[in-house]
């Protein structure tokens, strides 16, 4: 078992909660966790680079003079790659570079990216987080009390627009329902921090297939 601290406000360990590595696979599948990040990375790329072959260059096929006698090298169209202006050989095209991982590799990924956020102490449940109003310095106050002010992954049960208002100015910071976060999201985060209600959904239904919530 694992223990996870329980944080308040101010940064003070107030109790913990255990939880059980076979809930989130029981081992960090390494292998499975790069070939995630690999993919999300991928999926993120535009692929609308566009450069112009030698026959998509405005001008005539026309061979500029004759191949001898003039003293000059030999010389094609005005499209040829070797001229100013001319098109690529090698001309680069629209390309999709997304990949694809199973539902269930994903949440796998997922699960073995917080486990070993888990295990090398850097999660944390954080409780008494509640707001009446949007106040960016009174979270970015309680991140640096609980050292989660250099990148950190908040995971809550239910949107709180006041909450998601708070933090949306704070760099580094980002705030995901606990069934939307993915393998390169946790990663990333220097800091992963639960809700007490996020973690409690995540020990009672690891698979996480909850619907979103908004609230406030």
């Amino acid at each position: 078992m694992i223990e996870i601290p329980i944080l308040n406000t101010k940064g003070e360990q107030v109790g913990s909660e255990k939880l059980d590595p076979e809930l989130l696979g029981g081992r960090v599948r390494v292998d499975l966790l790069k070939q995630a990040v690999v993919t999300y990375r991928a999926n993120q790329r535009q692929g609308t680079h566009k450069t112009k072959t030698r026959a998509e260059v405005h001008g005539s096929s026309r061979k500029l003079y004759r191949q001898k006698g003039t003293g000059r090298a030999r010389a094609g169209n005005l499209r040829t790659p070797v001229r100013v202006g001319g098109g690529h050989a090698f001309a680069k095209a629209n390309r999709d570079y997304s990949k694809k991982l199973s539902k269930n590799m994903r949440r796998l990924a997922r699960n073995s990216a917080i486990l070993a956020k888990a295990q090398a102490g850097t999660a944390v449940i954080l409780t008494g987080l509640a707001f009446d109003a949007p106040k960016t310095k009174t979270l970015a106050t309680v991140l640096r009390a609980t050292k989660s002010d250099r990148g950190a992954l908040l995971a809550v049960s239910a949107l709180d627009k006041n909450l998601v208002l708070s933090g949306r100015n704070i760099p580094g910071f980002c705030l995901k329902q606990v069934w939307d976060m993915n393998a390169h999201e946790v990663l990333r985060a220097r800091r992963l921090v639960f809700t007490p209600e996020a973690f409690q959904a995540l020990t009672k239904d690891p698979v996480l297939g909850g619907r979103a919530t908004v609230q406030g």
